[in-house]
């Protein structure tokens, strides 16, 4: 998969460049491009979802402080690291779940601790803040290859996968997570297909992973989410596999909202669910998914979904942005470190380790 989600425009230095995202809203009937500049339009795009994806919204994160630096060498040092920290604080109201936001924002500050503990002066902070916000897109880069190999490793020649949402080249810095796999032993010439649910309300199975599963020649047929349970009882489905926003730390997976009950159909189909996600998912400060906190969306996502009014005027609405399978319906959690079989707290604990 070749879309580039987001990266680094015009500038090797701190203050001369920008970050330019897909603008995922519109998919898959326009490809526009988005130039963000400022920490405002940063958390704005996160917000609405113009940028998605745990490990892109981490790398947005990034970026974000990037920007909020530019043009301010000249500051007193302990003035600037003030300021940095505030930066973070502005971005991490963005959105509440997916883990990677506030992982990246605390590395960003976390490096401008060590250089200032160092000694460094405002220009050299400011130069770290650049370096370790391309660090963290190449890395993620990387582990998504790695992912891909190892998840790869578990696809069959001949499966159908089910995958929920999207977690592809357009919720990552690199090809993707939970397609990741799928694009590796697409390369490896195995023969595979998927299903993609449609993934309700703002259709990112529809939209984005069908669109880019197309992109990339591989078999995928898109379903509506409550099709799900039919098509595994029909013997369609060999094998689920999804991304994941937090993962606590007795294996507890949170999702997309929908993914929950796709792991339950699993489980009773006995069909192998496969989670792939980088260890900066893994939140081990959260001992299970109970504690995840879970964004609720505005309810015009539900009652005026793209412009049409589907619901009553007035109609009472719960919007809740992700749902937490329980480990215990997990076959296994793909990370950049190693496959993690039937998870527990101990076994996430030790990737962790690695």
């Amino acid at each position: 998969m070749t879309v580039n989600t987001l990266h680094w425009i015009d500038g090797d230095t701190p203050n001369s460049g920008f970050c330019r995202m897909v603008e995922q809203t519109l998919l898959p009937t326009e490809f526009v491009e988005l130039d963000v500049k400022t920490v405002p339009a940063m958390v704005d795009a996160i917000w609405r979802l113009a940028v998605r994806g745990a490990p892109a919204i981490g790398v947005a994160a990034g970026y974000g402080m990037l920007l909020g630096v530019q043009g301010q060498e000249g500051r007193d040092r302990e003035d600037l690291m003030g300021f940095l920290r505030e930066t973070a604080a502005t971005l991490a109201k963005a959105r509440p779940t997916a883990v990677n936001l506030f992982w990246a924002l605390d590395r960003m500050v976390a490096r401008a601790q060590a250089d200032f503990d160092a000694g460094a002066d405002s220009t050299a902070l400011v130069a770290g803040q650049f370096e370790e916000a391309k660090a963290i897109h190449s890395e993620d880069a990387d582990q998504c290859r790695e992912m891909g190999r190892l998840g790869a490793d578990l696809i069959q020649d001949g499966w159908t996968i089910l995958t929920h949402c999207n977690a592809g080249a357009l919720a990552t810095g690199g090809m993707g997570t939970a397609l990741a796999p799928m694009y590796t032993a697409h390369e490896q010439g195995k023969k595979i297909a998927v299903y993609a649910d449609e993934t309700r309300p703002l259709l990112q199975g529809a939209r984005l992973t069908t669109w880019e599963l197309m992109q990339a020649g591989i078999d995928v047929t898109l379903i509506t989410d409550n099709m799900a349970a039919q098509v595994m009882k029909e013997g369609r489905i060999d094998a689920v596999i999804v991304g994941s926003d937090r993962i606590a730390r007795n294996g507890d997976v949170c999702n997309k909202i929908g993914t929950y009950g796709v792991a339950v159909l699993a489980k009773h189909h006995g069909i192998p669910f496969y989670v792939v996600a980088p260890r900066s998912t893994i939140d081990v400060e959260v001992a299970s998914g109970d504690e995840i906190p879970i964004e609720e969306r505005p309810d015009y996502e539900i009652t005026e979904g793209y412009g049409k009014r589907t619901a009553p005027e007035g109609a009472k609405v719960y919007a809740p942005a992700f749902d937490v399978t329980p480990a215990a319906l997990v076959t296994a959690i793909v990370t950049e470190a190693g496959v993690v079989h039937a998870p527990d707290t101990e076994k996430i604990l030790a990737v962790m380790a690695r």
